[in-house]
């Protein structure tokens, strides 16, 4: 069970305009390494601690696309461990510099996968580092059980005592680790809210067909072994221009400098608003702050260079996204 002396209080912000339930956001950018993440690297490396893989002094190894990097990082750094970071070009240059300044080393990968994205790539480079040093452990967020249980354990249950009579929970799919921990908590016994997937276009995660993306966070070009289809009842997939459109209408219209995945997940929440019932509550994911993302998401001329002048510079979204989202009841 993961240390909740090492988390901080969880903390609610409420966001208006954007459909007519009510709308909370989770914001988990106050955590100490600044994101959701940090509950998972706790979780994976107390995991490996407790079965004795992770010994003292042990040499961690991770494939990310920044966040869970920062974490790994930073928990490496407190307990001691070596670290090193598997990352693609999507990664930002403030990732990088808060991986390196915990401690952390970092090793990139430039060539895409099979299905256009990089993660293939970057768990190949992970296997062949293995290979010449079997001193490394990896933790394998993709495979590894210690993910979701974090979430399940804790991200879910301070939403529970938070709002125990929330109708919907809506939250992205990247390694599908907060998913899957959220699909085993809101299971209808322990509490009845209905749970809202995200992804983001040029993801295979529910089935759509790959391509390209560019914002860290959500998606996946590799289904994560913990991944678990069957289980899942009401998922939307949104482009990624609405989610860059949605973090600048959150900054200007809340004051809140949100991550892209923040993003991805209000403009599913948009897309299905018809989802949302008058007086219902609806409570969303925020998994980290938008500090790392200033040189894209928040920058005119990277926007305009990556998907053209159709995005808000933060007016409200006015176009419904659903016209340009893929919606399905579960995976097939």
């Amino acid at each position: 069970m993961t240390n909740k002396n090492e988390l901080p209080n969880a903390f609610f912000m409420a966001v208006d305009g954007l459909i007519d339930a009510s709308l909370v956001l989770k914001i988990e950018a106050i955590t100490p390494s600044g994101s959701i993440k940090h509950k998972t690297a706790l979780s994976l490396i107390e995991a490996a601690e407790r079965s004795g893989e992770l010994k003292p002094g042990g040499m961690v190894i991770e494939s990310t696309s920044g966040n869970l990097g920062i974490s790994l990082a930073a928990i490496c750094a407190k307990r001691g461990y070596g670290f090193t970071c598997v990352v693609d070009p999507n990664v930002s240059k403030q990732s990088v510099a808060m991986i390196e300044a915990f401690g952390g080393k970092v090793e990139r990968v430039s060539a895409r996968d099979a299905q256009g994205g990089y993660l293939g790539t970057r768990i190949e480079l992970i296997k062949s580092m293995q290979k010449n040093d079997p001193a490394l452990y990896w933790t394998n967020q993709y495979a590894n059980p210690a993910n979701p249980a974090a979430h399940a354990q804790l991200t879910a249950v301070e939403i529970a005592e938070a709002y125990p009579d929330a109708d919907w929970v809506v939250v992205g799919a990247g390694t599908t680790g907060t998913l899957m921990g959220f699909l085993d908590y809101f299971d209808g016994k322990r509490h009845p809210a209905q749970v809202l997937a995200v992804d983001s276009m040029g993801s295979i995660t529910f089935g759509g067909a790959a391509g390209p993306r560019f914002i860290p966070g959500l998606g996946t070009s590799r289904i994560p072994e913990i991944f678990q289809p069957e289980k899942l009842c009401n998922t939307v997939v949104v482009p990624e221009r609405d989610a860059v459109g949605m973090c600048r209408w959150l900054a200007r219209s809340h004051g809140y400098l949100s991550g892209g995945s923040t993003g991805s997940i209000l403009a599913g929440v948009q897309a299905q608003a018809d989802l949302f019932s008058r007086g219902s509550t609806v409570v969303a994911l925020s998994p980290d702050g938008g500090e790392k993302y200033l040189d894209t998401i928040y920058n005119d001329r990277w926007v305009q260079q990556t998907f053209g002048s159709q995005v808000s510079r933060g007016a409200r979204p006015v176009r419904p996204v659903r016209e340009l989202a893929t919606t399905g009841q579960g995976a097939k």
